[in-house]
């Protein structure tokens, strides 16, 4: 590349300087932009604006592999490159190159784009497997020139491995410190005669320095961060408080005699609060572990989405032979054969055969569906017992799959936690109590007895020690640890806080019909008699037919009333003559008398009309009432009459009718949304009371929807059980999923409800606004302790009672702020969810 193409925007073409502060580094040239729109949408996929860019003359063996585009979209995932652009999912704003912390909360950021890829392709040496290049060079052993292979990206979080290793060390140390600590201060005739109390301090200094030191240093940097970008946070108070704490009792420890004599024990020791520091900095490192554990989790359904995708299609040449190829290999137009049983690997459209596919994962509707020549087929979808031939028209990121995986990883990454209440409060805190120590300080260094300087660091001290966050550390996640468990045994399994944030404040609840408002299985629900035959014929006999009829039939719905005969313990009469008449039904014969079970176009084929008689009329009028009310109609015809209408339907659960009545009567408006057709989601809705219905609607229209009501300010829950409703639940603020449902739907979802009852829902709104209300009442509690003991702390009693507030009481403080958050949360127990 020349010069002056390095100094254009290779996305927009507009010619920049380098001197722009957007540019990237790709191998060893840079690129520049005009702008972090078009360096975002160059770092996500590099390769096709430099290929767009190139005069087709050089080689770019090296920077392109074929069918690398294709490789890379077939399996979107988290990105995890350093070239990646990162982005803090409470401010958006806040975008890098590469991971690291936000500058404002010091939250861990997390890759902003969704790669084109979970696997890449390396290159290894057939003779030396262990050697692996980015680039097709020559294997540096053999000499031979390496060939392609695929290998697994590491999607682990190396954040979480590191807090998670803090943790475990900082608890195995801090445990000893704190109970040794406690013994020396509430029993010490407890302690061994030959352990005096100096040798206590010096073993709390040698257990806790490395808790502090090393545990909490990530903390220090997040603190000296949020100090140089001026957003004081958690992070600001407790690298504050702790490392005030840690130096205060170092000094405490080495230089006693520097303290005043009241402030020294009969053994002239000074107090120490190590245990203190090493404590909090044990339940920070507990608290960050949860939160990039919970927020880690959320890649799941991105990767069990992935894993619908088959690995191989089977593709046609041009001289008709068949072969199978990595899935990666598939390109627009090519020829593929499906066989029964098989996944659809890509999106395109029947060339040849017949089959019924399920497309459940798409539509949510158990109902496979009939496909032939010149219709559509959906990737990941799976096969019936036909054989299809098909031509690929989408491939890679531009299959329904791929754009399923965007919308679940865009939406997610759109969360607030809720940490942020603690930072908010913290940010006004902090800079308050600072301010404070301090004013104390500078008061008792140039207006206070001797030793001035003494009294000046004691007060300082004890206001950071007062305001140290411990109980603000626990405010927020024991009562959600209560409150999860809480509703898990009324089986409701909350994942993470943010969804018991905002539940307490949905006013709109999204919900799927089928499997969530329904039964999600296709029954036998209905049996009418022509009333020419009600004399002759009996529901009983007309079962014991179409049985016989259907256990040879290969149509989707023949398994439902074959079952729906067998639970009316109705055996199935022996059929003769049994025809399968495609797109219509199947015909036989019971003891030389025809039988014919299909739609209306099998009737009309058979010249078996709507108006032979008045009770004819009134039969298939029968058969759109049932229509109307949400069944798929079979026509029974016997000797060429029409005889009897067997309905099949997704029967409502037992449970749904009266969830919707309790969440009404919550203020919350149902809206059902839904890939099966306006007639029978209507006729649900209607039995329901249902407030809106948006039918006929695909996965991504689910989303969009959501957005929509978002975008009109409403707080919105969505409850769904299948793949379809991935992006959906990802998008709402609350995803609710049947823990009947599907894996990745759970994933998808903050909140699980186990039996599938949607009564949970219910539970879930109400144990939220307790849960919240205990949170709020917590934060109050571990404020007001310190808040109000700050003053005093500053030694404002001083003058008028010559009262201080030594270290040690304000430690105790603390502590009561915390044992008081602890039985406040502990009440969520007992709390009544019905």
């Amino acid at each position: 590349m020349t010069e002056s193409m390095e100094l254009k925007d290779l996305v927009c073409g507009m010619d920049v300087s380098d001197t722009s502060e957007y540019d990237s580094q790709l191998k060893t040239k840079d690129y520049y932009f005009c702008s972090l729109k078009c360096k975002t949408k160059f770092d996500a996929a590099p390769q096709e604006y430099i290929k767009k860019d190139c005069c087709g003359h050089c080689d770019k063996s090296k920077d392109s592999e074929p069918h690398a585009k294709n490789n890379a979209e077939i399996k979107p995932a988290i990105k995890t490159s350093k070239d990646a652009i990162y982005t803090c999912p409470m401010h958006l704003e806040i975008e890098q190159v590469g991971p690291g912390t936000c500058p404002k909360c010091g939250m861990a950021l997390e890759p902003k784009d969704v790669s084109i890829s979970a696997t890449k392709t390396q290159y290894t040496c057939p003779m030396h497997p262990q050697i692996l290049e980015d680039e097709p060079v020559n294997c540096p052993i053999c000499g031979m020139a390496l060939e392609a292979t695929t290998v697994s990206l590491d999607d682990e979080n190396p954040e979480l491995k590191d807090m998670s290793r803090r943790l475990t060390w900082s608890a195995v140390l801090a445990i000893p410190v704190f109970l040794l600590a406690m013994v020396a201060d509430l029993v010490p005739n407890l302690l061994p005669s030959q352990l005096s109390m100096s040798t206590v301090q010096w073993l709390e200094f040698l257990l806790a320095s490395p808790v502090i030191i090393w545990g909490g240093w990530p903390f220090y940097v997040r603190a000296i961060d949020s100090i140089k970008s001026w957003n004081l946070n958690m992070f600001t108070l407790i690298g504050l408080g702790v490392s005030v704490s840690y130096v205060y009792s170092i000094i405490a420890l080495m230089l006693p005699d520097f303290f005043p004599s009241a402030m020294r024990s009969p053994e002239g020791l000074v107090h120490v609060y190590f245990e203190a520091a090493a404590v909090i900095t044990a339940l920070v490192l507990l608290g960050q572990v949860l939160e990039l554990r919970a927020r880690s989790q959320t890649n799941a359904a991105i990767k069990l989405l992935l894993g619908l995708a088959p690995k191989t299609a089977r593709v046609i040449s041009a001289n008709g032979d068949e072969k199978d190829i990595p899935l990666e290999q598939v390109q627009v137009g090519d020829h593929l054969r499906i066989r029964p049983g098989e996944k659809i690997p890509v999106d395109g459209e029947v060339l040849e055969g017949n089959s019924s596919v399920d497309e459940s994962m798409v539509t949510g509707e158990p109902i496979p569906v009939s496909k032939t020549a010149s219709q559509q087929l959906i990737g990941a979808t799976v096969n019936g017992i036909g054989s299809l031939v098909m031509r690929a028209d989408k491939v890679g990121a531009d299959t329904l799959l791929a754009q399923i995986v965007k919308l679940v990883a865009d939406a997610q990454r759109s969360r607030a936690p809720i940490q942020k209440m603690a930072d908010t409060v913290a940010g006004y805190f902090v800079p308050v109590v600072v301010l404070i120590a301090a004013i104390a300080f500078a008061v008792w260094f140039f207006f206070g007895p001797a030793p001035a300087f003494a009294y000046a660091l004691i007060n300082f001290v004890a206001v950071l020690i007062i305001a140290c966050p411990c109980a603000l550390g626990l405010a927020t996640p024991i009562s959600i640890m209560v409150g999860t468990g809480r509703g898990a045994l009324e089986g409701v399994l909350i994942k993470n806080a943010e969804s018991l944030e905002i539940l307490e404040k949905v006013d709109t609840l999204v919900i799927d019909k089928t499997g969530t408002l329904t039964e999600g299985k296709p029954k036998l629900v209905s049996v009418t008699i022509n009333s020419d035959h009600s004399q002759s014929l009996d529901k009983k006999q007309v079962l014991a037919w179409v049985a016989g009829l259907e256990k040879y039939s290969e149509h989707p719905l023949a398994n439902a009333i074959v079952q729906g005969a067998k639970d009316r313990n109705i055996d199935a009469i022996e059929v003769s003559d049994f025809e399968s008449v495609t797109g219509m039904g199947v015909t036989g014969s019971v003891n030389g008398r025809s039988l014919l079970l299909g739609n209306l176009k099998l009737m009309e084929q058979q010249n078996i009309s709507k108006a032979q008689s008045n009770s004819d009329k009134i039969f298939f009028a029968q058969a759109d009432a049932l229509r109307s009310e949400g069944q798929t109609v079979m026509l029974l015809a016997f000797d060429g009459e029409p005889a009897a209408l067997i309905g099949v339907a997704d029967p409502i659960k037992a449970s749904t009718a009266d969830a919707i009545a309790q969440l009404h009567k919550q203020g919350i408006t149902a809206v059902m949304l839904t890939g099966d057709n306006a007639v029978t989601a209507h006729a649900v809705a209607k039995k329901l009371n249902i407030d809106r219905v948006e039918a006929d609607v695909l996965p991504e229209q689910k989303a969009i929807i959501v957005k929509e009501l978002q975008a009109a300010g409403k707080i919105v829950a969505m409850a769904g059980d299948g793949i379809n409703d991935a992006p959906a639940l990802a998008q709402a603020q609350v995803g609710i999923a049947m823990g009947t449902g599907t894996d990745v739907a759970m994933e998808s979802a903050g909140v699980t409800l186990v039996k599938g009852d949607l009564r949970g829902i219910v539970k879930a709104i109400i144990l939220s606004r307790a849960t919240m209300r205990n949170i709020r009442q917590n934060l109050f509690f571990a404020f007001i302790y310190n808040a109000l003991g700050v003053p005093i702390a500053a030694g404002v009693l001083y003058p008028f009672f010559g009262i201080l507030l030594s270290p040690m009481i304000a430690a105790a403080a603390m502590s009561f702020s915390s044992v008081s958050v602890i039985l406040n949360a502990l009440r969520l127990k007992n709390q009544k969810l019905s």
